[in-house]
């Protein structure tokens, strides 16, 4: 059976985004401004599959990853359908234990991966094609300073902010307060 990969463009507080779904999760979320170069990029990445365009049949899901954006430390319930390597799904499942508000280094998931080489780490990151879910912009030089972003150090910078911002306002929440906008622990 022939593979059938959906898409939709949305808007977020961090520009256009692009998302993908194929029937077992999120394919790919990724920020871009040139529409038809992504377009023929996802046909590049699955070119096996069936592309179709479906903006009414994932709006919904268009509407749920701009609010990820705009609140990253959120923990949707969005099932993911990673595709790479084994190396690379295995990085990738790295960054997803990473706690909300909190970084690490290349340095430091290549030594728990067994290594002291980061460059394979961070191949392996560079081609995460989805953004927030797989937090990729979670992992900084071992100085702590911001190394580059698939989709901009900008919007890299932005989401960590955001990020210890909602950190902040969870350890300020009164007890009674409705949780359902809590960070992910």
């Amino acid at each position: 059976m022939r593979d059938i990969i959906r898409f939709a463009w949305g808007k977020s507080t961090l520009g256009d985004c692009l998302v993908a779904t194929s029937t077992k999760g999120l394919v790919a979320f990724e920020f871009a401004s040139q529409r038809p170069a992504m377009e023929a990029a996802l046909h590049a990445r699955f070119p096996d599959a069936e592309i179709d365009s479906d903006a009414s049949g994932l709006a919904e899901l268009a509407g749920t990853i701009a609010q990820l954006v705009k609140q990253p430390g959120l923990a949707p319930d969005i099932p993911l359908d990673l595709r790479g390597t084994p190396y690379e799904i295995n990085v990738w499942q790295m960054l997803r234990d990473i706690p909300v508000g909190e970084t690490t280094h290349y340095g430091a998931l290549a030594a728990r991966l067994g290594t002291r080489d980061a460059r394979d780490v961070t191949k392996a990151i560079a081609a995460n094609p989805i953004a927030i879910l797989v937090p990729c912009h979670r992992v900084l030089r071992k100085d702590g300073s911001i190394s580059g972003y698939r989709w901009g150090v900008y919007r890299k910078k932005a989401l960590l902010q955001r990020e210890r911002d909602a950190v902040a306002r969870s350890t300020t929440l009164p007890r009674d307060a409705d949780h359902s906008l809590r960070p992910a622990a």
